[in-house]
């Protein structure tokens, strides 16, 4: 094994999970590259609405002229889009959603042969509409309506939970946990919290040495120190900490997040198909997934549309300077139609969509934040393109909440 599949394998473990945008960079990383590969080998209005015109062949697609439209820094439509600048600096937003933060990560050595992932965190803030840098925290999930967020201090598993107060930067209050923390989630209706918590720092990685001489570093492999989740009343601080049995099929970092209902909460697990989850209820006990998320992916951070009608699916077609993903029926699984984008990271409305699309004009994929709209093959450019680099970590990774 060479240390670049060493390193891959490493970063699969790296699920730094955001759940109302998909947890984790590692397998936006991997994927980003096996879209890259297959380059170079290859080189609705409303939901009933958009079901009945693709039923009676409407065209899919308009023509798409003008492909690509940089917009200003705010428009008519509650979109605040900087397509010069990457990482942002200054406010992204569309619809009723933004980007609330964004981090990037490294390997910080422990000991001669260990490290652990260290995030460092740029946060919105609300008064001056810039994000502003922190290392302070080793984990932020922002709560709906873009006022408080819940973090964690820089030594995992943490034994307290702060509530940031975003416009004043200070924490408010903070909350006591006899179980150590690793990950965070807010519910949809951003009243509880759900804390996946761990036995041992999450981040963990080891340094490897491949037979050729080279040095990476990967998670401790076929082991994961998850003990269970914490589901907490915002308001109260107060909670219960579930148990869940160990899985063969569990990375280091699998953190839990809620279902759409608040009900449920869910983490990914290892297989052969992508995207595959596992559902439990709040007392810890594995169950079905609810009718409307069975076809869910863990790995498109947009999942079901705001009136629960649409699910966002996986990458389905590529054609020069161009990708389409999938938008299919919640219930069924069935593909309604495609939408323009490589990732499919969050529902501005119900029928427009945050996503990354890689920069036009380029054989490396550069993927930029753009905004599309189902049943439009055009596209609105909200940052600058992501530069691919050595180290994936280090590349900027979208936080983003409901505001």
């Amino acid at each position: 094994m060479n240390v670049e599949e060493l390193v891959r394998e490493s970063l699969r473990e790296q699920a730094a999970g955001q759940p109302s945008a998909g947890p984790g960079f590692a397998d936006r990383v991997l994927a980003a590259r096996r879209r890259s590969r297959t380059r170079r080998l290859a080189s609705v209005a409303a939901a009933t609405a958009a079901v009945v015109a693709v039923a009676v062949g409407v065209p899919l697609l308009d023509s798409g002229k003008g492909d690509v439209r940089p917009a200003g820094v705010v428009d008519g439509g509650g979109t605040s889009a900087h397509p010069d600048q990457s990482p942002p600096r200054d406010l992204i937003a569309a619809g009723d959603v933004a980007l609330a933060a964004y981090y990037t990560s490294e390997i910080v050595k422990q000991t001669d042969d260990t490290g652990v992932v260290v995030r460092t965190y740029w946060l919105l803030d609300p008064k001056t509409g810039t994000y502003v840098k922190t290392t302070k925290w080793s984990y932020v999930a922002v709560a709906p309506g873009m006022k408080t967020a819940a973090v964690l201090e820089q030594d995992l598993p943490a034994r307290r939970i702060g509530l940031l107060d975003l416009a004043t930067g200070k924490v408010e209050r903070w909350i006591p946990v006899d179980q150590g923390v690793g990950g965070l989630a807010f519910s949809h209706d951003g009243r509880k919290l759900v804390a996946t918590t761990y036995g041992e720092n999450p981040d963990l990685r080891v340094e490897v040495t491949s037979t050729s001489g080279e040095v990476g570093w990967m998670a401790p492999y076929g082991r994961s120190s998850r003990t269970g989740f914490r589901v907490l009343d915002v308001a109260s601080g107060g909670g219960s900490w579930a148990r869940v049995a160990p899985r063969r099929d569990v990375n280091g970092r699998e953190d839990f997040a809620f279902s759409r209902d608040g009900s449920l909460v869910f983490s990914r697990i290892v297989g052969e198909r992508d995207g595959m989850q596992q559902y439990y209820d709040l007392l810890g006990n594995e169950v079905a997934a609810p009718a409307k998320e069975r076809y869910l992916r863990w790995d498109v951070g947009a999942r079901l549309s705001p009136d629960g009608r649409l699910a966002a699916g996986g990458l389905t077609k590529e054609v020069p300077d161009k990708s389409y993903s999938a938008i299919r029926d919640p219930r069924t699984g069935k593909e309604i139609v495609k939408v323009r984008g490589a990732e499919l990271l969050a529902w501005a409305d119900d029928k427009r969509l945050i996503a990354w699309e890689r920069a036009a004009g380029s054989e490396v994929y550069r993927p930029m934040l753009v905004l599309v709209t189902i049943g439009s093959d055009k596209v609105v450019q909200l940052s600058g393109p992501r530069e691919q680099t050595e180290d994936p970590g280090r590349q900027w990774e979208p936080v983003f909440a409901e505001r």
